[in-house]
């Protein structure tokens, strides 16, 4: 088990928001194409295009989730606020 006051590379944290990419993809995806089947079954005489369509929307709302993970800008009202140099930095 690693100590709390190592701190973690970069590469483990990007590893971690993929793994979490990943399995919200696979939840997402998964519980759209059972939408889809209900529907499906139900409502529209066993056709495919509703179990394609809400697996659609499924994977789409994990990509949607997955890029606001890795690119936060995008999330709205979110303000990326530029640094300012202190005096013992400009005086470098």
């Amino acid at each position: 088990m690693s100590s709390p006051s190592k701190p973690t590379s970069s590469e483990n944290i990007v590893s971690q928001k993929y793994d979490r990419c990943m399995a919200d993809l696979v939840v997402k995806a998964g519980v759209g194409f059972g939408v889809g089947v209900v529907a499906s079954v139900i409502l529209f005489r066993r056709r495919a295009w509703p179990i394609a369509l809400s697996a659609g929307f499924g994977g789409g709302a994990a990509y949607a989730d997955c890029d606001r993970s890795f690119n936060p800008a995008r999330v709205p009202g979110t303000r990326i606020i530029p640094h300012t140099p202190t005096p013992a930095e400009e005086s470098k």
